[in-house]
Formats: C-alpha cells, structure tokens, sequence
C-alpha cells in the first residue's frame, strides 16, 4: 500500500535572518506531485517483515519516519529540489508484494528525471529498489550493466525458500540472470565473524568483489578508492546501498544487528563521495535503522547524514564528477 507524503515531518528550524543562506531542508520539501525538473525525491520504505524472517528484531519499518525528521533540519548545501513520494507500507506478511510496489514506484521516479532516496526499512528493501531500476532501464539497446556497491557487515546472499533482509543480492544475482544482465556485485565492510562459510563460497561462486571490515581502515583508504573506482569503470549505472550495521555499534546502535567492529565513518563518507562524483549513480537507499533500539537518535542522526551526502554529492557529481573520478583514477594508479 502506497501511503501520500506526511508533509507534517518536514518541520525545524527556521533562520528569517539569514536569508537564502540560512535555509534548511523542510523549506525545500515539496510532495512529489509538484516535481516539475530534476530532483531528489524521498522514497520511504516501510517494512521490517525480511528482518523478522531473517530472525532479526524488528522495528525497522518506523525508520522512513525518523530519518525525514532528521533530514527536515539538515541546512541546505548542494541540493536544491527536494520532493516526497511517501511511503510503501508492507502490510502483514505481504513481502513479496511491498517490494514489488516500490519497484513501481521507484521506476516511476527514475522515468520523471528524479533520482530516487530509499528509506527502508530492513535490507529487503535492496530487492525492490534493484527492481526498479531495472524496469526504468528495460528495453534500452544494450543489455543493463548496473554495478551494485553495498556498504555492510554481511553478504545478504542467504539461501532460502522465502525473502528475507538475508536473501536481496541473491534475489538480484537471480534476476540478472533471468534478464541475461551480468551481476556486478562490491560489497564492502564484510565481518568474517557474521557470515558463515557457505556465503564466503556463494559469494565468490558468483564473482562478488568484496572487502573486510578489518580492511577497511584509513590507513588503507587510498586503496580502498582504487578498488571502487575500478569497479565502477566497469559499469554504466550505479545503485549505492548502504545498511547501517556496516558502522561501529557506538556509531548506529539501533540496528538489527550491532556491530561488534563496524567501519568508520572517516572511511565510509570518502567512498560515498567517489561514488556520487562518479556521475552513475542512478539510485540509492539506506537500510535497517530501528528506532526502537536506538540511543538519543544517535543511527536515524548517521543516516540523515549520509543520505543528505548522497543526495548533494550526486548533484554535484553529475556536472563534473566523472571526469574528476577518472583524473582521480589515473593519478592513484
């Protein structure tokens, strides 16, 4: 079930005498029936069924919520149009079902000229947001090479008989197949202490690019930029999505899963912005929030944060951010 934008969530501060300079987020927001241009358009995801599946502990599906609240405050940097779509709302066990009414309404959003946000959520959301990608890129001459970069401690390629937070990348590895599209897969932030050894082989079976959380370090973050610029060249479109158990527990408390390492935000926010400087970014979400485990709004505060980075850094990076990131490329190499 669709459910229209609460405009009643985009409320904050407001600085009259600061002018144009002084604005923030909620002064921009618009519901997406007014979207007239290009724009980032908040898609809310709300759903923790694939987590209660995947024996997690729900919550999750009040996330859209939380994190438009904090969104609503951010000041305005890079963006300029901000739209709501409002929220997917997965009824009872009606999984299947929720994730294949947010791949309509995120191909609905990419065919307006918008560049779609999704607030999950659990991490099934990934499943639903792939799937509108490919149905906004179905029919083009060429097969669809969309490469996937996932910022989490765990693989999600679990197999199963039912869709769960566990199952998206297999789910997507599945539909790529089915469509004779190829499956470019990077995931980044692995714990060897979350993934058993079956999802090692699964991953590496189907060409999955990944790197440890014990790899992730700053020390080792100019070859961490190496590793993602590569892997983008070999694409023509990027989904970028991000579950909140990749940071430290300390960072984002309120997860299904803590973590009991977690990758820095030092090292985290470096290769957000290559990927958004990229200019093929197409898509985006961040997963797993749940408020209900959260510690003074410190998780739905990170995820604000990263998605108002995404969000502008993608604005900029469609002018001028492909041929920096090459630049970038060839000087590291």
């Amino acid at each position: 079930m669709l459910q229209p934008p609460d405009m009643k969530l985009w409320r904050g501060r407001v600085d009259s005498g600061e002018g144009e300079l002084g604005r923030r987020w909620h002064q921009l927001a618009r519901p997406v029936a007014q979207a007239t241009e290009t724009g980032a358009v908040i898609v809310g995801f709300a759903c923790d069924v694939g987590v209660s599946r995947n024996q997690g502990r729900p919550g999750a599906k009040r996330a859209p919520e939380f994190i438009r609240r904090m969104l609503a405050n951010l000041p305005v940097r890079g963006c300029t149009d901000i739209f709501d779509a409002g929220d997917v709302i997965c009824a009872a066990e009606a999984l299947e079902e929720a994730q294949d009414e947010l791949a309509g309404l995120v191909a609905r959003q990419l065919d307006a000229g918008l560049f779609p946000l999704v607030l999950g959520g659990g991490h099934e959301v990934a499943y639903g947001s792939f799937a509108g990608l490919g149905r906004h890129l179905h029919g083009q001459a060429q097969p669809a090479s969309i490469g996937i970069i996932n910022l989490d401690a765990h693989f999600d390629l679990r197999l199963e008989t039912f869709a769960s937070s566990g199952t998206p990348f297999l789910q997507i590895a599945d539909h790529c197949a089915a469509a004779d599209w190829p499956f470019h897969y990077c995931c980044l932030g692995i714990s060897d202490f979350s993934n058993s050894a079956a999802l090692f082989a699964r991953a590496k079976a189907l060409g999955v690019l990944w790197r440890r959380d014990e790899d992730m370090t700053l020390n080792k973050l100019d070859q961490l930029l190496v590793t993602v610029t590569a892997f983008m060249a070999r694409v023509d479109h990027l989904y970028l999505t991000i579950c909140l158990d990749v940071l430290p527990a300390a960072v984002a408390p309120g997860v299904s899963a803590p973590a009991a390492r977690g990758v820095s935000l030092e090292v985290i926010e470096p290769l957000i912005d290559r990927i958004c400087a990229s200019g093929k970014l197409r898509l985006a979400d961040i997963a797993e929030l749940n408020p209900d485990k959260d510690i003074d709004q410190r998780t739905a505060r990170v995820a604000a944060r990263l998605a108002g980075r995404i969000i502008e850094g993608r604005t900029l990076g469609q002018g001028r951010g492909a041929q920096t990131a090459q630049q970038d490329h060839l000087r590291e190499v």
